[in-house]
């Protein structure tokens, strides 16, 4: 086992808890531990995916109605709040609104877009976002303006895609490669595009590292 990899495993070998629900900034907790953001389109597998990264089915809550998660949601190993070990990694993982979701109202909509851009253009303790793409679809019209403003916000974020088992191979290729073109030039966009799929942990490994790697920068 590699080192990035034995701490990869030391982050998310522990318990992680659920530590609030945040529909305001001045909300926020102080700022304290790095902190990495997963965002996306409403239905993506967000909260799968965060399930599966920390091994705990229940965490964060998944539904088939798109647009359940309406507010910034924040996890942290239970461990961040008894003790500050500093060879134990320590992270904060935030749950943002899905975006794109078209039967919320609008009001609805245009809250959550406010403070998800708020959050993102202010949060000092944010290290990186991890914009997940459904592998079926690539990337949409609405990814795409959202890559012009966390560019234009100049928030470092890399590309996850989900659902990788749902497509044929040859079809998740493809879509890896378009996204691929589609980033190359994205002034903060990481290079490395992760594949992922929360029902075969497909790149959950890989997701990991890259998250110590983040919040260890």
């Amino acid at each position: 086992m590699t080192a990035a990899a034995a701490q990869a495993a030391a982050l998310f070998g522990r318990s992680w808890i659920f530590l609030r629900g945040i529909t305001r900034l001045e909300d926020l907790p102080p700022a304290g531990p790095p902190e990495i953001a997963f965002a996306g389109r409403s239905n993506v597998g967000k909260s799968s995916l965060i399930n599966a990264v920390t091994g705990q089915k229940g965490l964060a809550r998944t539904s088939n109605t798109p647009g359940r998660t309406q507010e910034l949601n924040l996890f942290i190993p239970e461990e961040n709040q008894r003790r500050g070990d500093a060879d134990i990694p320590q992270a904060v993982i935030v749950d943002m609104p899905g975006y794109g979701y078209a039967a919320a109202p609008k009001a609805k909509v245009d809250q959550w877009t406010r403070l998800v851009f708020e959050y993102l253009r202010g949060r000092p303790t944010l290290k990186r976002v991890f914009l997940l793409v459904d592998s079926r679809h690539g990337l949409r019209d609405r990814d795409l303006e959202v890559l012009k403003l966390l560019d234009r916000a100049a928030v470092s974020y890399q590309l996850v895609l989900t659902k990788a088992d749902k497509p044929k191979s040859a079809d998740v290729v493809r879509v890896l490669e378009e996204t691929r073109t589609q980033v190359a030039k994205r002034p903060a966009a990481f290079p490395e595009i992760i594949v992922t799929s929360s029902s075969t942990n497909t790149g959950i490994e890989v997701l990991r590292e890259a998250i110590l790697a983040a919040v260890s920068s």
